[in-house]
């Protein structure tokens, strides 16, 4: 069954240095990763939304999506979101794809 990998990402503090690092440093490293089908990222245009941003990455299936996360690739996507996010920023969530 396919399977999704959601990030969802508050308000930073300077959206310009987020986008900067987020569009040009990190979504290069995120499409490094093996295994990924699918990646998207959404501005949310609602005030009432609570997040800013959130990117949505596609695999396979669950044990792609865990190998993408252990490898190289995604170890070196994950520690970079401390380079533009706020730990307490960041929420990672996790869907089957009915």
């Amino acid at each position: 069954m396919a399977v999704t990998m959601v990030v969802f990402y508050k308000e930073p503090a300077d959206r310009e240095k987020f986008e900067q690092h987020y569009m040009h440093t990190h979504i290069p490293l995120v499409h490094k990763m093996p295994g990924l089908q699918k990646f998207e990222v959404s501005r949310f245009t609602s005030k009432e939304a609570p997040y800013y941003l959130m990117a949505t990455l596609y695999f396979e299936n669950k044990e792609a999506l865990q190998a993408a996360a252990s490898s190289p690739e995604g170890q070196a996507a994950a520690a970079d979101v401390a380079n533009f996010a706020a730990p307490d920023s960041v929420t990672n969530a996790f869907a089957e794809i009915l």
